[in-house]
């Protein structure tokens, strides 16, 4: 799995998995499969904003000044109060009008309804954006490297494989980031979905 998913999803961890499940009335797989449909959604967004210059001088300012990574230290305490960390305010930026689709995605992908895709996707980008923030300072990377990190997450084949595993299975997810058929969002992003699910909590039951 690709470091920066890696490191998220552990600092997640099961414990975290139980408290967003608790926030959104969701048992354990409920929740595990949720934040496995809206994390690849969330990094794809941000990969793609990255691939501009514009958009990576964005992101690394915006790391910068308000995400240095501390919350992931404190994730208890982080979501037993979600709406501190802005997670509005951040997917204003990082989806734009874009959002109402992609909770859509979430919805249906994951079983949940509107306001619960909603609610998840506001406790999950205040964490992305804290596992940004955490890797920029521990590598000292400017915008460009930001950049190249985001883009190594559509580009890698460590994360591709087979599309229909991830995230539902949905080819329509990079038309829900693409609509401007830009070409920025892949399936790679797709296969992101499975790996997660896969990887950290993909255990034995």
């Amino acid at each position: 799995m690709d470091q920066l998913l890696d490191m998220l999803t552990r600092q997640i961890g099961q414990q975290g998995v139980g408290k967003i499940g608790q926030q959104l009335g969701l048992n354990e797989q409920q929740s595990e499969n949720a934040i496995g449909a809206a994390l690849p959604v969330l990094m794809g967004a941000l990969a793609r904003n990255a691939q501009k210059p514009e958009g990576a001088a964005s992101l690394a300012g915006a790391l910068e000044r308000d995400h240095d990574g501390g919350l992931l230290n404190n994730l208890e305490g982080f979501l037993q109060n979600p709406a501190q960390g802005n997670g509005s305010g951040i997917l204003g930026h990082v989806l734009g009008s874009k959002r109402p689709r992609v909770e859509q995605y979430v919805s249906k992908s994951a079983g949940l309804n509107g306001q619960q895709s909603s609610q998840l996707l506001e406790m999950l980008a205040p964490l992305v954006m804290g596992a940004l923030g955490q890797q920029k300072r521990q590598q000292n990377l400017d915008s460009s490297g930001l950049a190249g990190m985001l883009g190594g997450l559509l580009n890698s084949g460590a994360l591709g494989g087979a599309p229909q595993r991830g995230a539902g299975g949905n080819p329509l997810l990079s038309a829900l980031l693409d609509q401007d058929g830009d070409g920025d969002i892949t399936d790679d992003v797709i296969g992101m979905g499975g790996k997660l699910l896969g990887g950290l909590f993909g255990r034995k039951r």
